[in-house]
């Protein structure tokens, strides 16, 4: 399928600012029994080389759907309706699953879990499952090296081996594990929840990727850990010149950590700015009330007032109109077009919220 922002892409290194990741009009339904479910509804998301973007919005607004989208791990019962997901050039709905396998998800595109424990596997020591990880997904694989059948059963070639090893030595360094020899040697549970998230980012990281996806990565942890992984993550990534896509329902973890944020509703994206103006001037109604929810000295908390529409019904028009006070006729009947503020600011919203500058 012909797009026009695919004249823009480059090669697959992309530099500083660079579009790295374009999601164009997504749409993704699952089958339920009660009906189809419209999850991502028209959503469009842009990430620059060397970007962190946070994706932010209540749960059931569809940031892990989005996630797994651009990962090509969809439920059995999901389905890409409509739209393009382009990353550094190339459409990766159009990938065959075998090289989207091999080349992109694991390697170019990597993936940090809410939950560190579960993705470990609890009979084998974290080393074991670090070189299992760098045997397949190695930056320094060469193309054709372990493919098919032939390459499942292939021995690991011993001066990679070797290279990876040490890669694999500094990464657990530079993400403050202390030992890294007694570190390999252990088994999951021995490790605190901070230490096995620290563990992700650096399995995440050793294919050296262009694009970490964390799905709300510090969730699980206390507040004073959530701020050293927020730090460690965000140097590592800036250091490497990675992208990252940073989903949360946190808005304080949002403002830690990320350079934009795109605030989704009901499967659509309603606003995206640079972190600065998304706190300083938010423009979208529910943008607002979001902000407005959020705990503050000497200020009541304001709720935001009605409910979620459900996805297999969902509203006409802007998702967010039955519960917004600003709502007319053509929010009931037509979803608005993206308006650009100035300075990467774009809202969707026919009577936005005039904020001083």
């Amino acid at each position: 399928m012909a797009c026009a922002t695919c004249l823009t892409h480059g090669s697959d290194v992309a530099t500083p600012g660079d579009k790295l990741l374009e999601v164009d009009h997504l749409c993704v339904t699952f089958a339920t029994e009660a009906g189809a479910a419209k999850v991502l509804d028209g959503v469009n998301l842009t990430i620059r080389a060397g970007e962190i973007m946070g994706l932010v919005g209540e749960s059931g607004c569809g940031k892990t759907t989005l996630a797994n989208t651009i990962l090509g791990i969809l439920a059995g019962n999901a389905r890409a309706e409509a739209g393009r997901v382009w990353f550094a050039g190339e459409d990766l709905f159009a990938l065959p699953q075998r090289r989207m396998a091999r080349d992109v998800r694991g390697r170019r595109i990597t993936f940090i879990p809410q939950d560190p424990f579960g993705s470990f596997n609890p009979l084998f020591s974290v080393g074991a499952q670090t070189r299992e990880l760098m045997k397949w997904k190695s930056p320094r694989r060469a193309p054709g090296e372990h493919q098919g059948l032939a390459g499942f059963f292939a021995r690991y070639p011993r001066a990679r081996r070797r290279a990876d090893a040490e890669a694999i030595v500094q990464m657990l360094r530079s993400v403050q594990m202390p030992d890294p020899a007694a570190t390999a040697g252990k088994l999951p549970h021995e490790f605190s929840g901070g230490q096995r998230q620290r563990l992700m980012i650096a399995l995440a990281l050793l294919p050296q990727p262009q694009l970490v996806i964390a799905d709300e990565p510090t969730t699980a942890l206390d507040v004073t850990i959530q701020a050293q992984i927020l730090k460690l993550l965000k140097q590592l990534a800036k250091s490497r010149g990675i992208s990252v896509l940073f989903t949360t329902h946190d808005l304080g973890t949002a403002y830690e950590i990320c350079d934009r944020i795109t605030v989704m509703y009901a499967g659509q994206e309603v606003e995206s700015a640079p972190v600065a103006d998304f706190f300083g001037r938010p423009q979208h109604p529910y943008t607002v009330r979001l902000l407005e929810s959020l705990p503050r000295p000497g200020r009541e908390l304001r709720e935001i007032g009605g409910e979620i529409p459900r996805l297999i019904d969902p509203p006409s028009g802007c998702r967010f109109h039955p519960r917004c006070a600003r709502a007319s006729e053509i929010c009931r009947k037509e979803r608005p077009p993206a308006t650009s503020l100035g300075g990467g600011h774009e809202v969707r919203c026919y009577h936005p919220v005039e904020t001083p500058p």
